[in-house]
């Protein structure tokens, strides 16, 4: 499937999910607290980096663009609409980042789901007990694996597109016309990570000790939630939680 089909189809999909969501009566509201609980324990797995100035852009980018509870659906619609004109108006490289943005947002957004409709069959436990509870009833362990591989992806392809000569400016150039054709929010997403992976590039052991960082702990976490003792996942979980800020 090329990736005008690719992203129109995981958008398609992803409204489709929020119908779902909307028709049944309190989904809608579980989901949203999923995405605010995991995004929590983004940042409390993450606190150290949020307190560096090595690694303090990175974490916040991903923690904003990646496990963020905010509303995507004007990119999403954005995304839609011009699928087609994507492919003529940036390069290669640039469109592969969007197509992989794309399709963890259809998987991600598959998972938020179904742990959502597992959340509400409890709602008298807390919400660690209960988020727990789903992730293993709706299991999908391969999905999850996925859904981390597609995100490391994606940073590694920023990181790549800030060792392309010349990137930048074209960028720069690129912001009028990606305006005008509908393109704003990814082109918001686009610079905001080309400069935040450019930066850690500029300082040490760059994009790739990040990127391995967040491949250990959150490879670790995934584990410990489908194969550790209920007590030693909900303790972890309550310290992340306490943790972010």
């Amino acid at each position: 499937m090329d990736a005008t089909h690719t992203i129109r189809d995981a958008v398609l999909h992803v409204g489709q999910l929020r119908q779902i969501a909307a028709a049944t009566p309190g989904l809608a509201r579980a989901v949203s607290d999923i995405k605010q609980l995991q995004a929590r324990r983004f940042a409390g797995t993450y606190a150290d980096l949020l307190d560096t100035d090595r690694y303090r852009a990175a974490a916040r980018f991903f923690l904003e663009e990646l496990y963020s509870a905010k509303d995507y659906s004007g990119r999403d619609a954005q995304f839609a609409r011009i699928a087609g004109t994507l492919e003529r108006l940036f390069p290669q490289q640039v469109v592969q980042t969007a197509v992989a943005l794309a399709q963890v947002h259809r998987l991600s957004e598959e998972l938020d789901l179904a742990m959502a409709q597992q959340v509400t069959q409890h709602p008298d436990t807390n919400e660690v007990t209960r988020y727990l509870a789903a992730w293993r009833v709706v299991d999908r362990r391969a999905d999850r694996y996925a859904q981390l591989t597609t995100v490391l992806r994606i940073g590694q392809e920023l990181d790549r597109l800030t060792r392309t000569p010349g990137l930048r400016l074209m960028l720069k150039m690129m912001r009028r016309p990606a305006n005008l054709a509908g393109l704003g929010a990814l082109q918001q997403f686009l610079e905001a990570g080309f400069d935040t992976f450019a930066a850690m590039g500029r300082q040490g052991e760059g994009a790739q000790h990040f990127l391995e960082i967040v491949q250990a702990r959150e490879t670790r976490l995934i584990d410990l939630l489908f194969d550790g003792s209920a007590v030693a996942c909900e303790t972890e979980l309550t310290q992340l939680l306490g943790q972010a800020r």
